[in-house]
């Protein structure tokens, strides 16, 4: 953009010209400047980082980023860095009280030291916030150019490169400061060079783009603080005598769900390793069904339903409590399975803290939502749930800020009742009782060990339905008990509520972003007051920085670049709810997640693609015109107009891997498997025994694997005999699929005290859903990137063959060629 005001800073000296050990006069390309260095002393740094003065390009970079982690280990900088690490953590070890906490903890060296003073010495963390804040206002305003911006972004990539994939915390937190520092430099460009625009139309697309920007950096900022110091809390024992345990109410709400996604939940709940005196079943039923009546008296728990259905869950909830007295509930969804030992894990933190009203668990999903099954990434890329009960909810918990989820948690009901039991005014209840329960100065506790399990939504409307209804409470309390208004919150409890809620608010940035390319592309509109290399020497740190960090912190549990995907899915969706519960929180209605479904037939959805549909044609029209204007277009517009194409290339890939979740693939199966390799016994009627091993089970059969072929008929009646469940846990079968060393068997009816045992056997058992992660592949923003750009690519194919109908004919012509060759 030649004709427009070009961002070139004045030359300053300032703390930066002192990080790059040059006078600003002396400023001079990469192969000088290691001249200049060497001359002011420096020999000795380059001799530690064996680099010569005079040294190519490619020496250098071999040298600080290629070498393998056994030859960076063993160099001298290596050796230096960890005497400076040892000198650090002596001196700070010296502080009082220190030292002798140190030997007490599980971790060692500077990160068990630094947990120490960030966690019992609040006068040193906000000395150090303090520090870090000034430091980093200060590098951020430090005046540059577009070319001296480029050389500081460089260097501190190359940092981050060198501290990529280092374990510890200090690394995670050196990178989240390199991304403060790119994101203030970015945004500090932002506010003083680039928002001078002409037309008052440009002036409202760009202070719109700004604003977007904005949103997006405060949720960037809370987000670090809210997860870069996971607690990682272990279970506490409790008192060796069970009769010093506490009585506990399960309560097990249910409204339209079928009894066969209920039944194996009870069952569940009543294998738990509790005291039978202290523990009572409550099958609530709001749907009023006789069924579950019949169900529930046949099993021997509590059966509770009312004459309406008034507050939804809460209300249900509500109702319980007022006609129990347990002096602890626990609340599980009626598809959350718990496992034995859920009670037993989390209840030592109860009875060690009176103060702890609410222990929280993680939800825990064994089936694959829309997109997992869509795309088929089930178990290999992290699903949308697991940064958040992997690492958020973990990172809440140093801050004293875990809230309900609304499933999977323990309550102490004296806290409960004194804030008048499951929140009513929001369709998120479990997070406002929480935040209720943090006002009367109430302690939460997250342990992030994986004790039950449930369905996931099965299909994308219902994915997005459930999402609206977050979205909507959420906005709703965001509104209405604003967590930085009113009494009994800290600081950090009030910031990671507000980064919780704040989230669901993405729908309207997001569409921002996805369109703010196309007003230079269609009308010629600059919505940036500045030239293409400008914007792209300070907004390209910015985005990398946070790219590693974040690649670091949530690498495990997030995969670089599906954020924008997950988002452009619900941003259309969420945009209206979202706004009206902020104008009137009273607005919405309560909506049921519908689990256990099945998907008969294969499908493109497209009335839930609609908005991605529309996106992505004025995406493509506007990638059409850009390519045009670089052939007719003035020359000194290229870079304006590349610049553009690259961002909306980014978007429609991104729209591309949305409308590839929108094609349904077809479930017919009413019981979901889960891998589990355990030995198993088979007996057949004339006394025969096979031993064999699991492949995996469902509630309707099991995958066995032979040890040699068996002349069996399909048909054929056999006996499944598990040893871990004692001599009782002999299940009837039927042999389904017989093919060389691997069959499958279907339970035949198996009676109510069967079933119990097939669950207390299967998912019940403590050891359930450990490893169940570990095929799951830690990121790597390339390789993620890669992923991202397939499953657009094949959105895209998905879509317009089903358009064309081009997977019909080419059905159709096989069978064709099929009859006429036999």
């Amino acid at each position: 953009m030649p004709e427009r005001q070009a961002s070139v800073l004045p030359r300053q000296p300032g703390l930066l010209a002192w990080l790059f050990l040059l006078p600003p006069d002396q400023r001079r390309p990469w192969p000088w400047r290691l001249d200049a260095l060497a001359r002011r002393g420096g020999d000795s740094l380059l001799r530690r980082l064996d680099i010569e003065p005079a040294a190519s390009p490619g020496r250098i970079v071999w040298r600080l980023f290629l070498r393998s982690p056994e030859q960076a280990a063993s160099s001298s900088v290596a050796r230096a860095g960890r005497r400076v690490g040892q000198g650090v953590t002596s001196i700070l070890g010296r502080l009082p009280g220190l030292r002798e906490r140190q030997t007490k903890r599980d971790a060692s060296g500077l990160d068990g030291l630094l947990a120490d003073i960030t966690l019992r010495h609040a006068w040193l963390r906000w000395l150090m916030i303090g520090i870090a804040l000034v430091l980093a206002i200060v590098v951020a305003s430090t005046p540059m150019n577009w070319q001296q911006q480029m050389w500081f972004g460089g260097g501190l990539f190359a940092i981050a490169l060198l501290l990529r994939n280092r374990a510890g915390r200090a690394a995670t937190l050196v990178l989240i400061s390199f991304s403060v520092i790119a994101s203030l430099r970015y945004f500090w460009w932002r506010v003083n060079y680039s928002l001078d625009l002409g037309s008052p139309v440009e002036i409202f697309l760009g202070l719109g783009l700004f604003g977007a920007e904005c949103y997006a950096l405060l949720i960037l900022l809370l987000g670090y603080l809210q997860s870069a110091w996971p607690l990682r809390r272990q279970p506490l024992a409790l008192p060796d005598n069970p009769d010093e345990w506490p009585t506990v109410d399960v309560f097990i709400p249910t409204y339209n769900e079928s009894l066969d996604i209920v039944r194996p939940t009870v069952f569940a709940a009543q294998n738990l390793d509790w005291p039978a005196d202290k523990l009572r079943i409550y099958l609530l039923d709001d749907g009023r069904r006789e069924a579950f009546r019949e169900f529930a008296e046949a099993t021997g728990i509590t059966y509770m339903t009312r004459s309406d259905n008034h507050h939804a869950k809460a209300g249900n909830l509500n109702r319980a409590l007022a006609r129990s007295d347990g002096e602890f509930v626990a609340i599980f969804d009626c598809d959350h399975m718990p496992v034995r030992s859920f009670l037993q894990t989390n209840m030592g933190w109860m009875l060690a803290d009176s103060k702890c009203a609410l222990v929280q668990t993680p939800h825990h999903f064994f089936s694959p939502d829309p997109l997992e099954r869509n795309l088929g990434t089930f178990r290999r890329v992290p699903n949308e749930g697991r940064l958040f009960y992997g690492l958020i909810q973990d990172g809440n918990d140093l801050w004293n800020a875990t809230f309900f989820c609304g499933s999977c948690a323990i309550l102490r009901r004296g806290p409960l009742e004194e804030v008048g039991g499951i929140a009513v005014e929001t369709v998120t209840e479990d997070a406002h009782t929480a935040l209720k329960l943090h006002r009367r100065g109430y302690n939460s506790i997250y342990v992030n060990v994986v004790q039950a399990a449930g369905l996931a939504t099965e299909s994308l409307a219902g994915h997005i339905g459930q999402r609206i209804r977050w979205a909507r409470g959420m906005a709703q309390i965001f509104s209405g008990d604003n967590p930085f208004r009113g009494p009994g919150l800290t600081m950090f409890q009030r910031l990671c509520y507000s980064n919780s809620m704040l989230h669901f608010l993405h729908g309207i940035p997001r569409l921002v972003f996805l369109t703010a390319p196309l007003a230079y592309l269609y009308f010629g509109l600059h919505v940036f007051n500045a030239e293409a290399v400008v914007i792209a020497a300070f907004a390209l740190p910015h985005l990398a920085q946070a790219m590693l960090a974040n690649s670091q912190m949530q690498g495990r549990f997030r995969h670089s670049y599906w954020a924008e995907v997950y988002e452009s899915l619900l941003a259309w969706y969420i945009t209206l709810p979202t706004t009206l519960a902020l104008i009137n929180p009273r607005l919405g209605k309560f909506n049921v997640t519908a689990k256990g479904g099945q998907v008969s037939e294969s499908y493109f959805d497209w009335r839930i693609s609609v908005p991605f549909i529309a996106l992505m044609l004025l995406g493509l029209g506007g990638f059409s015109l850009g390519i045009l204007w670089l052939f007719i277009g003035p020359p000194e517009e290229t870079a304006t107009v590349l610049l553009n194409l690259a961002w909306t290339s980014y978007n429609l890939i991104i729209l591309g891997a949305a409308l590839g979740v929108a094609r349904e693939h077809r479930q017919l199966r009413r019981t979901h498997r889960v891998d589990w390799q355990e030995p198993v016994q088979l007996q057949f009627p004339d006394g025969r025994t096979v031993d064999c091993e699991s492949l995996d089970f469902s509630l309707g059969g099991m995958h066995l694997a032979l040890q040699q072929p068996l002349e069996v008929e399909r048909g054929a009646v056999v006996a499944v005999a598990l040893p871990r469940g004692g001599p009782d846990a002999v299940f009837p079968a039927r042999v389904v699929v017989l093919r060389d060393d691997h069959m499958r068997v279907a339970f035949e009816a198996l009676s109510l005290a069967q079933q119990r045992m097939l669950v207390g056997c299967t998912f019940s058992r403590p050891d359930a859903w450990e490893g169940w992660d570990d095929t799951a592949v830690v990121d790597r923003p390339l390789s993620s990137l890669r992923d991202i750009f397939y499953f657009g690519l094949r959105g895209y194919g998905l879509m317009f063959a089903r358009l064309f109908g081009i997977r019909r004919r080419v059905r159709l012509a096989r069978r064709q060629y099929v009859s006429r060759t036999v």
